[in-house]
């Protein structure tokens, strides 16, 4: 499996200090990764991408991300630590890839782009080559015709952005100055996987026998809002690691050794990422199996995908079986106080466990 990192901030961040400068940076996580445990493919080497907006104010530069990948170890490209040590954002996605799907290449590298869209995707589509013409004969053309790779990541790229373009926002423009808005973006994101869990499901009838789950730690953003999915199509099972940190600034007190430091109740700072860039428990909380988060205006949302898979007692626990199987474990960080973390009313009502608790 892959990793991700997202770093959403009120002001922009150099790169070395997400990609290159801590201990534990998702650079060297793609040699020494503390959660994957798949012995059979022990590191994230089959490429990796980080993607970042420029500032709003230098229209001349657009509303695209600048997007650089390369199919080389992110631990042996210098140019990626040159660019890392002379780059700043607000808005950064990285990623490193170990494939389940798709040959080496460049095309299929993420972050993926469309116009101010960015993507990636951790997991895998189950049993994808048997679904994988539901999705071009569902696909408009310019979707259809987008695709440049052949991982199933960008095959459910262009599924929402389809969807996206079906409720009637279109991919193709990006509206200042907040984008299209969390809201149609999360509606997308939950219809896209609501398609391929249709599909999936579908293809395991016709098989007649058992299929294994599909792991959907999707991300996505228009360079203004944030969505994110923890998503395994199971019951039973945990979804792939994912997890977030708020804090007023992400500080390197010792060289290597970051925290993320929290003066006030503000959310100057927001991280998303598989595995914590630092070794402080209280840093970091771990997003529930099958939730969406969302990022708007700094404020975190999580809210719960309710489908079959949804689980609403909380004293059940999942199994990590599945996870550990992929190369993925599941630690459970202990629920921190987050004041600016909104909870929908269905997580408050305490119908489901949830792992912030609203102050």
């Amino acid at each position: 499996m892959c990793r991700f990192l997202i770093y959403k901030g009120r002001d922009p961040i150099l790169l070395a200090h997400l990609l290159t400068r801590p201990e534990h940076s998702i650079i060297n996580q793609s040699y020494d990764s503390r959660l994957r445990i798949d012995t059979r493919r022990p590191i994230n080497g089959d490429g990796f991408g980080v993607g970042y907006y420029t500032p709003e104010e230098d229209v001349e530069l657009g509303d695209e991300p600048c997007i650089f990948c390369a199919t080389t170890p992110a631990w042996n490209n210098m140019n990626l630590a040159r660019l890392a040590e002379k780059t700043k954002s607000s808005m950064v996605f990285a990623h490193v890839r170990a494939s389940t799907a798709g040959v080496l290449s460049e095309t299929n590298c993420h972050p993926f782009s469309f116009h101010s869209f960015m993507f990636m995707h951790n997991g895998q589509i189950a049993n994808f080559s048997q679904i994988k013409r539901r999705f071009s004969e569902h696909l408009k053309d310019e979707y259809f015709c987008f695709i440049q790779g052949s991982t199933d990541s960008e095959w459910a790229f262009a599924l929402f952005l389809d969807t996206l373009d079906k409720l009637g926002a279109d991919p193709k423009q990006s509206p200042r100055p907040s984008g299209f808005g969390h809201a149609v973006l999360r509606q997308a994101m939950e219809l896209t996987i609501g398609y391929i869990r249709t599909w999936t499901m579908e293809a395991a009838v016709k098989q007649e026998g058992a299929v294994e789950p599909s792991l959907l730690n999707f991300a996505v953003t228009d360079g203004h809002s944030v969505v994110v999915t923890r998503y395994i199509t199971s019951s039973t099972e945990e979804a792939a690691s994912l997890h977030f940190s708020t804090g007023s600034k992400f500080i390197e007190y010792m060289p290597g050794q970051y925290r993320m430091e929290r003066r006030d109740r503000r959310q100057d700072v927001i991280l998303v990422a598989s595995e914590p860039l630092t070794f402080e428990r209280s840093d970091w909380v771990t997003i529930p199996t099958n939730t969406i988060l969302t990022i708007n205006n700094q404020t975190v949302l999580m809210h719960p995908i309710v489908d079959e898979f949804y689980q609403p007692d909380p004293s059940i626990m999942r199994s990590s079986n599945f996870a550990a199987s992929r190369g993925l474990v599941s630690p459970i960080v202990e629920p921190q106080a987050y004041t600016n973390v909104q909870l929908p009313p269905l997580e408050r009502e305490g119908r489901r466990r949830p792992s912030v608790a609203a102050a």
